[in-house]
């Protein structure tokens, strides 16, 4: 099983401007993708078990 889909990276400490104002934040964009990349994770791992 090859893992080609990576864990996204988080943002940068200056990626940030830490206001709170922005919409959509780094951080909202970095939860996302790790959200996803987490369930696709689980899905690899629950298809490794089958084969």
């Amino acid at each position: 099983m090859s893992n080609s889909h990576e864990k996204p990276l988080a943002p940068a400490d200056d990626d940030c401007c830490g206001g709170g104002a922005c919409n959509p934040c780094v951080w909202d964009g970095y939860y996302l993708e790790l959200q996803t990349w987490r369930i696709e994770e689980a899905k690899r791992r629950e298809q490794a078990k089958t084969e």
